[in-house]
């Protein structure tokens, strides 16, 4: 039996200019809430958005989520969030680069505990300005390093990856034992397609722009909805 992970924007939303204006429909909220269901709950989602915010857009559904790359998590529906504060150093970082910043249309400072995303979806030209700033300001610390993604990046403490989220769950009941399967479509789904393919797992990446570590590709969000329905159609044959 698979266990399945899911990054969520770019993988079950479409990507927005503005991180608040996805919308989750009842049709996808009924069937993640089955696939979950037919999976014996072994359903995640692993995502850069905080567990609150992921929690706002589908509820009321509540699913197992790896927060902020893994650096918030929740192991089970209902139980208690582990969790990061925001660190001083990057307090100061992303005051300086929003003090300069912000001001520009289309630029937004995303401030999640210990990672800045910065989403430059509506200002493109000027991604390369503010990564020069972001690299400046992290000069002289060895702490963090800037995980590109298909438009802005994030400054993240070194060290944090999905990867290490799904292992987490893949040790925690209902996961472990099972067939780990990851989709994703970004830089920094990478390190979990790596992750699930060393586990003999199946990596599955949407609609890539480069080289991927994915052993299967799907072409945009609407196929990804389908390929879950098919793996509930086909689970349900088994039962």
């Amino acid at each position: 039996m698979d266990a399945l992970f899911l990054d969520i924007d770019g993988t079950l939303l479409e990507h927005q200019a503005h991180p608040e204006a996805v919308r989750v429909d009842d049709d996808l909220r009924n069937l993640l809430r089955e696939a979950s269901r037919r999976l014996d709950g072994a359903l995640a989602l692993i995502t850069g958005r905080t567990i609150a915010m992921a929690d706002r857009l589908f509820m009321p559904l509540e699913l197992p989520v790896a927060g902020v790359y893994g650096l918030e998590m929740r192991l089970r529906p209902g139980g208690p969030v582990e969790g990061a504060e925001e660190p001083v150093l990057l307090t100061h970082i992303a005051d300086t680069l929003s003090g300069r910043f912000s001001a520009i249309e289309g630029i937004y400072f995303e401030r999640k505990g210990p990672v800045l995303a910065i989403h430059l979806r509506a200002a493109r030209d000027r991604q390369e300005e503010v990564m020069a700033a972001a690299r400046e300001a992290l000069r002289d610390s060895a702490d963090y390093r800037i995980e590109a993604g298909n438009a802005g990046f994030e400054i993240l403490p070194v060290g944090t990856a999905k990867a290490n989220a799904i292992l987490r769950f893949m040790e925690t009941p209902p996961f472990a034992g099972r067939n780990p399967v990851f989709i994703g479509d970004d830089t920094a789904d990478e390190s979990g397609f790596d992750c699930v393919n060393g586990l003999g797992g199946l990596s599955i990446r949407v609609k890539p722009n480069g080289p991927t570590a994915a052993r299967a590709v799907l072409p945009d969000v609407a196929a990804v909805h389908d390929w879950i329905q098919g793996l509930v159609d086909w689970i349900g044959t088994k039962e």
